[in-house]
């Protein structure tokens, strides 16, 4: 039968050639014509691909996924004053959305206050600028924090705004055991491809591992860190290159946590990951699979856990916005939905759709609507959600999953043989490969190898975009004008001396996070925080990599 159809293939493209010579994945593999049992003849079932729920959780972390409860709809958001962004997340709740996503602006992500010389022009721009508890408080204010799940990506001041949500949840009643959702927290990621840091490697690390033995006792059913791929693709890098070093991260966190004498199975059932989706369905579906069990092998056999829950690669996902285009952008709604398919194929536990217009502005509330709309038709009319797996045994995809994490295991294996993640990064190597990767793509745009639709093909001629969110400059003011009525109306005495309690604490190897979160009730500010933490622990200086 094969020696037949290649016959008949050979004649017919003799007739009518293949509409190009090479086919490939969005990250430039290879895709052959057809796939059959032979490129999946060395798979064991068991072994390999297994059931939902088991080791090594190749087709989902939950024996019944969506059967069961759909993934947490999250749509992130944030702009402007607390004020601003607390409005918008009630209407994404009462739109059906079924936990909050919280973008920070950018001086709050690196650790300024609103009214520091080094924010001016950039607060609220890309985010909800918050500067102390007093703005936390407002930001959920009416929304019970019992009741909601709350991811919010932040990283090098991730135990400060981890402090204050705490604090505003005890101001509602509800104490920390109650708490559920996601700090980012993964500061390793930035090093490498999104550049919100802070402090150096070896004290940003003590504070992650300070988060993961406090909330071990005190928070157990927050995510302590969401180790973090979605940037690593965003900057350029290939799916086996966003698996494999995200899960290189993952190991540097585990084993960090592990030096310091934490026990593997107290703190890795809380540890949970953050990827990308992108255009090519089946390289998606396929990256997800391999991810979840590859993780699964080295939590198990790297680290010895015995906990399931510890082997569980647990990830929330958003569509890509680098595949976004500010042409025609009518037809991000169709990208999205593509990418957001494939991560509900993958297996993914939340999810973010990214609206239309987010090439060109913040996303208007028509725009977020329709991207949450969207992930509410895949789940409750597309029908892909009634069985586990649905992709599983395609010859296609569970080659590509083999593939993928072959490769991925490889990227892994020569971070190890370079000492680990923090020198590779030092020594440039992460950065230098996303880089190549990066360009060769871009590349094969600008040769018309790669079709953009609307870009370098179907063009068409457009007006201006009309009725983008812009942020009002005067949001600045605003905030800074809150600070200074913060700070004049907290106990300056209190403040002092829980920023000098946690400048001496910085100096030793005791927990540090107790203290910033009593610095945090005295309304100490996020700026003030962080810099008493850069005198003692000192910033990050980017090394070049060409």
């Amino acid at each position: 039968m094969k020696k037949k159809y290649e016959d008949l293939v050979k004649k017919l493209t003799e007739k009518y050639p293949e509409r190009q010579k090479e086919f490939i994945t969005g990250s430039s593999e290879e895709v052959k014509r057809l796939y059959t049992p032979e490129d999946t003849k060395d798979t064991d079932y068991d072994r390999d691909v297994g059931y939902p729920g088991l080791y090594p959780f190749t087709r989902g972390v939950q024996p019944t996924m969506y059967r069961g409860r759909l993934w947490t709809m999250r749509q992130y958001a944030g702009f402007g004053t607390a004020e601003e962004s607390n409005q918008r997340y009630k209407f994404l709740l009462s739109q059906g959305q079924t936990g909050l996503s919280i973008a920070f602006d950018l001086c709050t992500q690196i650790g300024y206050d609103s009214d520091d010389p080094m924010s001016a022009g950039e607060v609220g721009k890309v985010g909800v600028a918050i500067d102390s508890l007093a703005d936390m408080e407002i930001l959920f204010d009416g929304i019970p924090l019992d009741k909601v799940s709350t991811s919010m990506t932040i990283n090098a001041p991730a135990a400060i705004i981890l402090a204050m949500y705490i604090a505003v949840a005890e101001k509602q009643g509800v104490t920390p055991d109650k708490l559920k959702g996601t700090i980012q927290n993964d500061i390793l990621k930035e090093y490498i491809a999104r550049g919100t840091y802070i402090f150096p490697p070896k004290p940003s690390m003590r504070l992650i591992t300070n988060i993961f033995e406090y909330c071990s006792k005190y928070v157990p059913n927050w995510n302590t860190i969401s180790v973090s791929g979605y940037h690593i693709r965003e900057a350029g890098s290939t799916a086996a290159e966003e698996i494999a070093f995200t899960l290189a991260d993952g190991i540097a966190y585990v084993q960090a946590a592990i030096d310091t004498g934490l026990e593997v199975d107290n703190f890795a059932p809380r540890i949970s990951f953050f990827f990308n989706a992108h255009n090519d369905l089946f390289e998606e579906v396929a990256k997800f699979r391999a991810a979840r069990r590859l993780w699964a092998q080295i939590m198990k056999e790297r680290f010895r856990a015995e906990n399931p829950k510890s082997q569980m690669l647990r990830f929330h996902t958003q569509t890509g916005g680098s595949t976004l285009t500010a042409q025609q952008p009518d037809n991000n709604i169709v990208r999205v939905t593509i990418q957001a398919l494939s991560a509900v194929l993958g297996g993914t536990q939340s999810l973010h759709t990214n609206s239309k217009d987010e090439a060109l502005a913040l996303p208007t509330e028509e725009s977020v609507r329709i991207a949450l709309r969207t992930q509410q038709i895949l789940g409750f009319e597309s029908g892909v959600t009634n069985t586990v797996d649905p992709l599983a045994g395609s010859y296609f995809v569970e080659k590509m999953t083999d593939e993928i994490e072959k490769q991925a295991k490889e990227y892994i294996q020569h971070i190890d043989d370079l000492g680990g993640m923090v020198e590779a990064i030092e020594k440039g190597y992460v950065q230098k490969q996303i880089q190549n990767s990066a360009y060769k793509y871009q590349k094969q745009i600008e040769k018309n190898e790669r079709i953009i639709v609307g870009v370098n093909k179907f063009i068409t001629k457009e007006e201006s975009p009309k009725n983008l969110l812009r942020v009002d400059e005067k949001v600045e003011i605003l905030q800074v004008q809150k600070l200074y009525k913060t700070k004049a109306e907290r106990n300056e005495k209190k403040v002092h001396e829980s920023l000098e309690k946690m400048r001496n604490i910085s100096r030793t190897q005791e927990n540090i996070f107790p203290i910033i979160l009593e610095a945090v009730k005295t309304y100490a500010t996020l700026g003030e925080i962080c810099n008493v933490l850069r005198e003692e622990f000192g910033e990050y200086n980017e090394q070049l990599v060409l």
